[in-house]
C-alpha cells in the first residue's frame, strides 16, 4: 500500500503539458481516458474507471479536440496544467489534409453519406492554385454540421445522428497563415494548412471544391502541429505514455503573475541563510 501512495503521489507531483499521439478512429476523449488509466495502473490504482468524473485521483485533460477520423498532435494538461490548456495553446496548428474530388459527404470526411457527385475533369493543377490563394488569410468559415459545437448544450454531431435537424452555425471570421498543394492526383490531392483558433479543414475542404464546381471530402487528416508541440518531436506514441516518459516530456506551467510578484516581494524582505541558495527565490517554474 505504501508503494501505491507513494506512486500514485509520484504521479499526482506531474503539473504541465505534453503532447500525445492520437490514432485514427477513436474520439480524442477515447484517447485521453486510455491515457488516464494507463497512468493511474501504473501508479497501482486498482480497477481505474477514467470516466468517473467524481473523486478522481488524477486531474487530466486535452485542449483542442481531434475528429474521431483525425491522427496527430493532441496536447494534454496534467494537475494544474489542465488550467493552462488555452493559454499555452494560443499559437497555430498544422494539419495534412488528404482528399478526394467528385464526392460531397454528410459529415465532409470519408466517415459519412455521399450526398453529392460532381465532375472533377475540367480541374486543373493551375487552376486549384490559384483557388487556394482566396483560402488564404481572414476568411470566413462556417463550421460543418457534424462537430463538437453544441446546440442546447448537446453536441450538433449527436443531435444529428439522433435524427434531430440542426441548423448551421453562422459563419465565423478565421485564420489562415498558409496553404499550399502537396500533391495532385486526381481526384486525390493532398494540402499542407497552417491555421489559427476554431479553424475546420474539413469546411475548408468542402469550400474549396464548391468555389471550383465540384464537391470533395477528407479521407486522411493529420495534426502536425499544435501550439509548441510537432508531431516529429513531441507527441508520445501509446507505448511512451509512462510516469517517466511524460515527466521527461512535461513543459511545466509557469506561476500566474500575482503569484511570482509576491514571490518576489517574499524575497526582497528575506536575507539567505548560508545554507540557501540566491537563486532559489520560489520563481521557479513547478
Amino acid at each position: 500500500m505504501a508503494v501505491q501512495n507513494s506512486s500514485l503521489a509520484k504521479l499526482q507531483s506531474l503539473n504541465g503539458i505534453f503532447a500525445i499521439y492520437k490514432k485514427q478512429g477513436p474520439t480524442s476523449a477515447d484517447v485521453l481516458n486510455v491515457l488516464k488509466k494507463a497512468l493511474l495502473k501504473e501508479a497501482g490504482v486498482a480497477n481505474p474507471n477514467p470516466r468517473k468524473r467524481k473523486k478522481q485521483p488524477l486531474k487530466i485533460g486535452h485542449g483542442g479536440t481531434l475528429d474521431s477520423n483525425a491522427s496527430g498532435v493532441l496536447v494534454v494538461g496534467i494537475g494544474e496544467g489542465t488550467k493552462m490548456l488555452t493559454t499555452m495553446l494560443a499559437g497555430s496548428k498544422k494539419y495534412r489534409a488528404v482528399a478526394e474530388l467528385g464526392k460531397a459527404t454528410d459529415t465532409l470526411d470519408v466517415t459519412g453519406n455521399v450526398v453529392e457527385e460532381k465532375s472533377y475533369d475540367h480541374i486543373t493543377k493551375e487552376a486549384f492554385e490559384e483557388e487556394l490563394r482566396q483560402f488564404t488569410g481572414e476568411i470566413m468559415q462556417v463550421p460543418p454540421l457534424y462537430s463538437a459545437l453544441k446546440k442546447d448544450g448537446q453536441r450538433m454531431s449527436v443531435l444529428l445522428k439522433q435524427g434531430q435537424e440542426v441548423e448551421a452555425k453562422p459563419a465565423r471570421p478565421v485564420t489562415v497563415y498558409s496553404l499550399s498543394l502537396q500533391d495532385f492526383s486526381p481526384p486525390y490531392f493532398t494540402i499542407d494548412v497552417e491555421c489559427g483558433g476554431g479553424f475546420y479543414v474539413r469546411s475548408l475542404v468542402d469550400d474549396l471544391a464548391k468555389a471550383l464546381s465540384s464537391g470533395a471530402h477528407i479521407k486522411e487528416l493529420t495534426r502536425t502541429k499544435q501550439g509548441q508541440f510537432t508531431l516529429e518531436e513531441h507527441a508520445l506514441k501509446e507505448d511512451r505514455w509512462t510516469w517517466t516518459d511524460i515527466s521527461q516530456a512535461l513543459q511545466p506551467c509557469p506561476k500566474p503573475a500575482g503569484q511570482q510578484k509576491n514571490a518576489k516581494k517574499a524575497k526582497s524582505k528575506h536575507k539567505p541563510t548560508s545554507s540557501e541558495s540566491e537563486g532559489d527565490n520560489g520563481d521557479q517554474n513547478d
